[in-house]
């Protein structure tokens, strides 16, 4: 398997939902408090896609 680079846009989507999530589990967010880990867990996804498809 080989690993590519993720586009850059693929990555800053990826740090922003991160950073939502990380935010709304240290200040409550009401939207966004309930599903924070789930939101980390996403931005994980798509940064591992950006890596492992070309082009993504």
């Amino acid at each position: 398997m080989e690993l590519s680079e993720p586009k850059q846009i693929t990555f800053w989507i990826a740090v922003i939902i991160a950073v939502l999530g990380v935010l709304a589990q240290l200040i409550t967010i009401p939207v966004l408090s309930g599903i924070a880990f789930w939101l980390v867990v996403i931005a994980f996804i798509i940064l591992m896609l950006g890596n492992l498809l070309k082009g993504f």
